[in-house]
């Protein structure tokens, strides 16, 4: 298997467990704060590869603010849906 395959596997792998904090908040299951503040340091490192011209890396900049607003304010259903859906879409993506 090449290289490259494994790399966006293991990318997909940080959007699900991203997804999941997403969806843990969004039905009220309080994940663990070190597990919330893992996947928000993951996707805004991740989201450096806006610099190389990914426009994907605009999902995870977002999703990784909101995560990091997320610890301070209880946020809107609505801004927990948005980034949940969009990161579970890239993650399931990136397997195939």
């Amino acid at each position: 298997m090449p290289i490259s395959k494994v790399l966006v596997g293991i990318l997909g792998v940080i959007d699900l467990a991203s997804a999941s904090v997403f969806l843990m908040l969004v039905f009220g299951m309080a994940p663990p704060l070190n597990f919330i503040i893992f996947c928000a340091s993951l996707l805004l490192l991740k989201s450096l590869f806006i610099f190389g011209g990914d426009a994907l890396s605009f999902v995870d900049l977002f999703s990784s603010i909101l995560l990091f607003i997320s610890l301070l304010f209880s946020l809107p259903i609505v801004l927990l849906w948005i980034p949940a859906f969009l990161l579970l879409a890239k993650g399931v993506v990136s397997f195939f």
